[in-house]
């Protein structure tokens, strides 16, 4: 008699995923909503929800804007193009690069691998890194959310994009300077091919904007519920004090916007519900989170190497911080 066969492959488990649980999460809260009412009618609890769902509602429809251009540069615009326009000396490339952020929009999650392919494409790197900073923060898209959520304050959204671009800027010039084509992982300097077919094309279109709409979905709920738990849990007078004392509360908004890593199309909408912070702290807040944040650094990381993001990542955080502080200064009231 044979022996069985022995390489069988192992019968594999089915796997839960996310969609799954937020399915059963709607369904209980569907069954058990006269309940979840009755636990619910609590004042502080009524407020924190209406601040989450106030914060949500305004910022989705830029998130999903925002998802589908990511979706359509990634699949349609090639990098060759961008590197055929701009000047062949870095020092006048960097500041072309920063403007292409505004003609080219994206999100802070693809922009990384957006800067990834321009580097494979003989792209200078100084030129890169500026549209990696560019993109997610001076597109027409975070300026409208900027206006939608400060509305009647135009000077926030032009000192957002001038302290923006001035980090964009100054990161390409230093990079330019500086910078090292060694710092970068192998698998940053290999070139990939580009989509070949039509349908492959439709096909990135359609699987980048979904990931993106995922993930920045995911960092939106996170920013929403934060935003409603600062208006309930913290104090005012914890508020008032940061008020009073304008450098700690620039130290404390930086930090906060590294760790809540929020997407740019939303983030404005959720430092807009501090209303009693004073805008100084604030505008440090919307330059440096599309900058650099949690997120930011795991993506640079895994996609253009650890050496690049541990050097990067500190100095874009002291050169967004400065450039929001000096641009605010001038441009604020």
């Amino acid at each position: 008699m044979e022996d069985e066969p022995t390489d069988h492959e192992p019968l594999r488990r089915p796997r839960i995923t996310s969609l799954e649980v937020l399915c059963g999460v709607l369904v209980l809260a569907l069954v058990g909503q006269q309940w979840l009412a009755d636990q619910l009618d609590v004042p502080a609890v009524q407020t924190a929800a209406t601040v989450f769902v106030a914060v949500c509602v305004q910022a989705l429809p830029f998130l999903v804007v925002g998802v589908l251009i990511s979706g359509a540069i990634a699949a349609f615009v090639s990098a060759d193009l961008l590197r055929r326009l701009l000047p062949r000396r870095a020092a006048l490339a960097v500041p072309v690069a920063g403007v292409a952020g505004v003609a080219l929009p994206n999100c802070e999650c693809a922009a990384v691998p957006v800067a990834r392919r321009l580097i494979q494409q003989d792209v200078p790197a100084a030129v890169a890194v500026t549209f990696l900073l560019a993109a997610p923060a001076v597109n027409p898209i975070v300026l409208v959310a900027t206006a939608v959520a400060f509305p009647g304050e135009p000077r926030v959204v032009l000192a957002r994009f001038l302290g923006s671009m001035a980090t964009a800027v100054v990161m390409g010039w230093l990079w330019a300077r500086f910078g090292r084509m060694e710092w970068f992982a192998e698998r940053a300097l290999r070139r990939l091919p580009e989509p070949g077919e039509h349908r492959d094309r439709w096909a990135v279109f359609f699987e980048t904007a979904r990931q993106d709409l995922v993930d920045a979905g995911g960092f939106l709920v996170v920013g929403g519920l934060t935003a409603a738990v600062l208006n309930v849990v913290v104090p005012r007078s914890w508020i008032n004090t940061l008020g009073e004392q304008v450098l700690l509360g620039i130290v404390v908004m930086a930090v906060l916007a590294v760790v809540l890593a929020l997407c740019s199309e939303a983030d404005a909408f959720v430092v807009a519900s501090l209303s009693t912070m004073p805008m100084l702290p604030r505008l440090v807040f919307l330059v440096v989170g599309p900058a650099i944040d949690i997120k930011l650094f795991a993506l640079q990381a895994g996609t253009l190497g650890r050496r690049f993001a541990v050097r990067f990542a500190p100095a874009t955080f002291v050169v967004a911080i400065v450039s929001a502080v000096a641009v605010g200064i001038v441009v604020l009231p």
